[in-house]
């Protein structure tokens, strides 16, 4: 079931370690499948070297695993919750890469600095708030929940990764790819911010024109960056 589907969620699992942004099992992909409304996730705590496609666990969209050896990952609950508000999403990526969590464990967002970060969010990549008592018995799914309310007010197209405060960093795309890309694109501007904010603690934010202007070249409806559809 879903076997093409498990290979791009595999390629994507071990591409956080080849980017350096998981140690040990600290992190997980996720991809669905919009036609059946299954999701293929990462196996819980199994380690990167030896997984194979196999090992990737199918669940539906209220956490039932369809197929898998092995227990879904423990964020599953959270990648279910964000696929079901936002259609647009494809594929999910939870890490603790050094930079970016360190904004979340700050309970930060990272602000628009430069056009490094404008090429790829357009504004600050915002951070949830920390998780209340009341809210730990489901702790995953109001993770979920809170990034969803993080973002009743942004697109999660144009900033397509948010922090949770206290924790680590959940990002996305249109595919398991995609999002692993972001996941990667968010860890090197955090390690930009950090240092620029070491370098010039009054750092003064990005001007608006010159961060529309690098976002819309890239995403905007007359986007010029790149190939595009030529043959």
């Amino acid at each position: 079931m879903l076997e093409e589907l498990k290979k791009e969620v595999l390629k994507a699992n071990l591409d956080l370690v080849k980017n350096g942004l998981v140690l040990f099992t600290w992190g997980n992909v996720s991809a669905i499948d919009k036609k059946f409304g299954l999701v293929v996730i990462k196996p819980s705590g199994v380690e990167y070297g030896g997984m194979t496609a196999e090992d990737m666990v199918v669940v539906d969209l209220n956490g039932k695993v369809v197929e898998g050896k092995y227990r879904p990952s423990s964020d599953t609950p959270t990648h279910l919750e964000l696929y079901k508000a936002h259609p647009e999403i494809g594929g999910i990526v939870h890490t603790h890469s050094t930079y970016a969590t360190a904004f979340a464990q700050a309970g930060r967002a990272i602000p628009e600095y430069g056009t490094t970060h404008a090429d790829y969010f357009y504004g600050d990549i915002p951070c949830a708030r920390s998780l209340e008592i009341s809210e730990m018995e489901e702790y995953e799914k109001n993770t979920g929940t809170v990034i969803n309310l993080t973002f009743k007010d942004k697109d999660v197209v144009a900033i397509p990764a948010c922090l949770v405060a206290h924790h680590g960093v959940f990002a996305w795309g249109k595919d398991a790819s995609e999002a692993v890309y972001h996941a990667t694109v968010v860890e090197q501007v955090a390690k930009m911010t950090f240092i620029t904010e070491n370098l010039t603690p009054l750092t003064k934010r990005l001007p608006q024109h010159i961060a529309d202007k690098h976002y819309n070249r890239k995403h905007g409806s007359n986007a010029y960056y790149g190939q595009g559809d030529k043959k």
